[in-house]
């Protein structure tokens, strides 16, 4: 249905006269009888009664005003819709990420909601072998990662970075140590995280091609959980220092680097290089920003 023509028989049923209807909508009397004419053709009913000189309108015109003005009224919010989206003022960036991740990209959120606090942010719990593959579906529009992804079609900006430690007790043999070997790290009972991910086997595997496997006596699911069981000295624990960033400055935590395991690790955003929303291409700009949003 031509939403013009409808507009025109709306402006009639409301005026009842075909040359009133016609000065609101700025229009010639022919065109505007044409439109309603249309429109009659297309649903095979008459919408004015003929005989009447005040405009009256048929069952089936009376019908068709209730559910045009329906009609148009969604077209309008649709069209509303549509510009805030485009305005910033409306819409929502997914963002794929491992618990980890989520400490270097808070900062960046943090700027971007103080530019665009309309725009919701949802951040995705997503193991990280599938995150690529879910931003290049469409299904994510970013992903944070500490590798680079194979998939095509990808962009890939620095976002951060971080450095594995060890997390003792300040109460620990190590909590003097400014850094301690990978042998001594294996004496210890490792608290660590049960959900597998290409960093957690990188680490592992490391210890072993040293011949120094950990011996990881508690499997947590979550973060917090692994702090608080490194405070109440149930094991030491290697996770990025940023995880553990409160914890430490309050003295509850001591973070020592680990000779040949804490290199400092880049975390990087990867969205698709085309048909971002306007929300996401919004967040790539901040992004991309000269300053820094971890360090």
């Amino acid at each position: 249905m031509d939403l013009g023509a409808l507009k025109i028989f709306l402006a009639v049923a409301q005026e009842r006269s075909f040359s009133r209807a016609a000065a609101k909508v700025h229009r010639t009397q022919p065109a505007v009888s044409q439109a309603v004419r249309r429109l009659e053709v297309e649903l095979g009913e008459q919408l004015f009664d003929r005989s009447s000189k005040t405009g009256t309108l048929t069952e089936a015109g009376r019908m068709l005003e209730n559910y045009g003005q329906r009609l148009v009224r969604l077209a309008e919010e649709t069209e509303s819709a549509v510009r805030e989206l485009r305005d910033l003022r409306r819409g929502r960036v997914l963002i794929g990420a491992n618990e980890a991740a989520v400490h270097t990209l808070l900062p960046l959120i943090s700027r971007f909601r103080q530019r665009y606090p309309d725009i919701t942010i949802d951040v995705r719990r997503v193991p990280a072998r599938q995150i690529a593959v879910e931003v290049q579906q469409g299904s994510l529009d970013f992903g944070a990662l500490t590798f680079h992804p194979s998939e095509n079609g990808l962009l890939e900006v620095p976002v951060g970075s971080d450095e594995l430690v060890l997390l003792v007790p300040p109460s620990h043999a190590l909590g003097a140590r400014h850094q301690v070997a990978m042998e001594e790290v294996a004496l210890e009972p490792v608290v660590a995280h049960n959900d597998p991910s290409p960093a957690r086997e990188r680490v592992l595997r490391l210890f072993e091609e040293h011949n120094v496997p950990l011996r990881m006596v508690i499997s947590l699911p979550s973060l917090d959980g692994i702090k608080r069981a490194v405070e109440l000295k149930l094991g030491v624990a290697l996770l990025p220092r940023r995880c553990a960033i409160t914890e430490i400055a309050s003295g509850r935590l001591v973070a020592i680097p680990v000779a040949g395991v804490s290199r400092r690790r880049q975390v990087m955003l990867v969205c698709r290089k085309a048909h971002r929303s306007h929300a996401a291409d919004a967040f790539l700009g901040v992004a991309q920003e000269k300053k820094p949003a971890a360090s």
